[in-house]
């Protein structure tokens, strides 16, 4: 059996067209790209790691409340757009009370009025934007240096 700390990484929707989607915003590098570098952070520090993305609300909860009987210890989400629509994925956070972070590519404070409204922050213990892809990668950090033993 693997003990080691885990992470379940969970993207929402049209997270998986990173390069090909508004470049100027989120950058010409691939989601395959990003895959890449959250599982040499993993690596490098000896993690378990899943990552998810799903374009459908209900898979993405149904992830959540999986990730509590599997045991992990953190996970990492961009929820992409429904950040700002759904409190499913809120409520589902706080069922599995296990220690979340959002993250966000973009600076989603400086874009259009409804993107500054997550329903999902409240659940979380740390909200990450405008890092681009090392986001992901500080949300690791922040979770593995304050929930790790």
């Amino acid at each position: 059996m693997d003990n080691r700390w885990s992470v379940l990484v969970i993207n929402g929707p049209n997270i998986n067209m990173l390069g090909i989607r508004e470049k100027g915003i989120y950058g010409d590098k691939s989601y395959n790209t990003l895959n890449k570098m959250i599982q040499e952070k993993a690596n490098k520090l000896n993690i378990k790691l899943e990552i998810f993305q799903s374009n459908h609300e209900g898979d993405i909860v149904d992830k959540i409340q999986e990730s509590y009987f599997k045991g992990y210890d953190g996970i990492v989400i961009n929820p992409a757009g429904y950040t700002h629509t759904s409190v499913a994925i809120l409520d589902a956070i706080k069922a599995v009370q296990i220690p979340t972070v959002e993250v966000h590519i973009s600076d989603v404070n400086n874009r259009e009025d409804f993107r500054k409204v997550s329903y999902v922050r409240e659940a979380c213990v740390e909200s990450i934007s405008n890092r681009g892809f090392k986001g992901y990668l500080d949300a690791i950090d922040f979770l593995y240096e304050n929930y790790s033993d």
